[in-house]
């Protein structure tokens, strides 16, 4: 059951009522700067839905590469990419990359128009990005190009903002949602360190905190925290 201002949804996808085969499958996209980031952010959400049964994208920005040539291929070998590859492979999800560079992202009107071409060829019906003042310029370039096909596409799906690296990264974030991820912490965890290249140990620690406090919060052990667009369908969250 998903909250939203501490009022309880009576439609999340785990409180309908029926089995799981005769629930609609959903479409979730969880677009991040880098590889890293949806897991960090959002691999516990991400193991609950793919549990239960329905679609998920981890879209990255761009493949951890300073310099690049365009959308990796799907035999792409560098470091970020493998290492994506087999954090979507413990989350059950799809990885997908936008074919942007790491530090020198692009938002403009071609961009836009790209990025949501993309969104709109996944038919998505859930769309998590970062909190839009995110310290990282990728975080925010990513949230803008997220908020902006959402929007061109008619609002028509779930937006919601997720939280990263609090008090080093994500900042001033009050959530609306949550999502009691106790059961799918441990692949969360697995997931963030297949990440092995971008020193886990350190970012997973603060992670582990902040979803101790979020779960502290909403009464669970560990739980991921959303902000959900006001005009954003609701009742979808796990």
């Amino acid at each position: 059951m998903s909250c939203i201002a501490g009022v309880s949804l009576k439609l999340g996808i785990g409180d309908l009522g029926v089995n799981a085969e005769e629930r609609r499958k959903l479409k979730v996209i969880v677009t991040g700067g880098h590889p890293g980031d949806p897991e960090y952010g959002c691999g516990g959400t991400v193991t609950r839905y793919t549990d239960a049964g329905h679609e998920v994208v981890l879209l990255y920005l761009n493949r951890g590469e300073k310099t690049c040539s365009g959308p990796a291929p799907e035999g792409a070998g560098n470091t970020r990419v493998a290492e994506a590859k087999r954090a979507c492979d413990i989350l059950k999800a799809r990885p997908s990359f936008a074919g942007q560079c790491d530090g020198h992202a692009i938002v403009d009107r071609a961009n836009y128009e790209t990025f949501r071409s993309l969104i709109q060829s996944e038919h998505p019906d859930m769309l998590f990005t970062h909190w839009p003042i995110d310290g990282h310029a990728d975080h925010r370039a990513i949230s803008m190009l997220a908020y902006d096909a959402w929007l061109k596409l008619g609002r028509a799906f779930g937006f919601y903002y997720y939280e990263v690296s609090d008090g080093e990264d994500t900042l001033m974030f009050s959530p609306t949602d949550f999502v009691d991820i106790t059961p799918s912490e441990p692949r969360k965890r697995a997931a963030c360190y297949a990440h092995a290249s971008q020193a886990p140990d350190k970012f997973y620690a603060l992670q582990s905190q902040v979803t101790r406090f979020r779960g502290v919060e909403s009464g669970h052990v560990h739980a991921e925290a959303f902000v959900r667009h006001v005009q954003s369908p609701g009742g979808l969250l796990p």
